[in-house]
C-alpha cells in the first residue's frame, strides 16, 4: 500500500465523484428508463449504468493496472483479490433516486490486499462529501459546490464530536437498519425478528433502542456512523460496492466493523454481513456483543 500514491487516488476519486454527481443531478427520475433485477424493490436505472460507464472509463484511463468491480457490471463469481481494486456503486440508494428522495450517493472505494484504503462517498443533492485515506483520518465537506467558505466548503473532521461519548448500551443508541430487497425467506425472518427485539420494551425482553433509522443507502448509513450521528448500523445482503468506501471512512473516524452475524470481529469486505459501530472511548466491544446476543441463534446467509 505504501508504494501507491493514495493521496493522488483520493483526489482523482473526488473529481470523478463530482463529475458523476452532476450527471445524477441532471437526470430526471420520472423520465428515465428503469428496470428491476431481483424483484420490484431491486431497481436499476439507465442513470446507474451511465454513471458506472463514466466512472469506469475515467478510472481505467488513470489507473489501467487496477482491477474494477462495479455494481452494474458485476458478474457472479467475481471475487475481490489482493490487486488494487476500485469498488464502485454508481448510485447507492437507487430506490430513493427514482422517488426523488434526496438520500442517495456515489460510493467510490479502493481496496488494497482486500482492505479498504481510500473512500469517497458523495451525495450531490445535499452537496455532502465524505472522504478518507487509510492512516490519514476521515472528513466531511459540505457545500463546496454551493459556494460555502469561498467555494471550498465547510470541512469537518470525523467524528463530528470533539469528545465522543462512550457507548453505553443499545438502550441509549440510534441504530441504522435496512429492509433490503429480499422480502421473504430465512434472512428476512432473521432481520425482522431482530428489528422487533431491538425496538421492544425491556419488560418484554427487548432492547428498547432509541429508534431505528433507514437512510436507503448503505454507504450513507456507514458515513452517518462515522460521523457519530448513528451509533450502529446492522446490515445483511448488501455487497462490497455498498460498503468499501464507507468502511474506510468509518475506520479512519475511529469506528469498527464487525460481522453482522455473531462471532467474527474481522469480516471480509465482500462478506455481505456487517455491523458498523461508531468511534467511542469505550463500549465498542460491549455493544457489539450485546447486539450479537439480540441476534441469538439466528444467522443471515448470502452467496458471495
Amino acid at each position: 500500500m505504501a508504494a501507491l500514491n493514495l493521496q493522488e487516488i483520493h483526489d482523482t476519486l473526488i473529481s470523478v465523484a463530482h463529475e458523476a454527481g452532476r450527471m445524477m443531478l441532471a437526470a430526471n427520475p420520472t423520465d428515465i428508463d428503469q428496470g428491476t433485477k431481483l424483484n420490484s424493490a431491486d431497481i436499476v436505472t439507465e442513470t446507474d449504468k451511465a454513471v458506472e460507464t463514466l466512472v469506469s472509463s475515467r478510472l481505467s484511463a488513470a489507473y489501467p493496472t487496477f482491477a474494477f468491480v462495479g455494481e452494474e457490471t458485476y458478474k457472479p463469481g467475481v471475487q475481490v483479490t489482493a490487486t488494487p481494486t476500485f469498488i464502485v456503486d454508481p448510485i447507492d440508494g437507487t430506490t430513493n433516486f427514482v422517488h426523488g428522495f434526496p438520500s442517495a450517493c456515489i460510493s467510490l472505494g479502493l481496496a488494497v490486499d482486500r482492505v479498504p484504503a481510500v473512500g469517497v462517498v458523495y451525495n450531490p443533492w445535499q452537496d455532502t462529501l465524505y472522504t478518507a485515506i487509510r492512516g490519514q483520518g476521515a472528513f466531511v465537506t459540505v457545500g463546496a459546490n454551493w459556494g460555502l467558505e469561498g467555494g471550498s466548503g465547510r470541512r469537518s473532521k470525523l467524528p463530528l464530536a470533539k469528545n465522543p461519548a462512550p457507548l453505553a448500551g443499545l438502550d441509549r443508541s440510534l441504530v441504522g437498519i435496512e429492509w433490503g430487497s429480499q422480502r421473504d425467506g430465512a434472512n428476512y425472518e432473521v432481520k425482522t425478528e431482530v428489528f422487533k427485539k431491538l425496538c421492544a420494551a425491556k419488560e418484554s425482553g427487548g432492547s428498547m433502542v432509541h429508534s431505528l433509522r433507514s437512510m436507503g443507502s448503505a454507504a450513507l448509513n456507514i458515513c452517518a456512523v462515522a460521523a457519530g450521528q448513528l451509533d450502529l448500523y446492522w446490515e445483511g445482503g448488501c455487497w462490497a460496492w455498498d460498503v468499501c468506501a464507507g468502511w474506510c471512512i468509518l475506520y479512519e473516524a475511529g469506528g469498527i466493523m464487525a460481522s453482522g452475524n455473531p462471532g467474527s470481529w474481522e469480516p471480509e469486505v465482500d462478506s455481505r454481513k456487517y455491523l458498523a459501530v461508531r468511534g467511542a472511548p469505550s463500549g465498542q466491544k460491549e455493544i457489539v456483543e450485546e447486539f450479537w446476543r439480540v441476534i441469538g441463534e439466528g444467522r443471515m446467509e448470502y452467496e458471495t
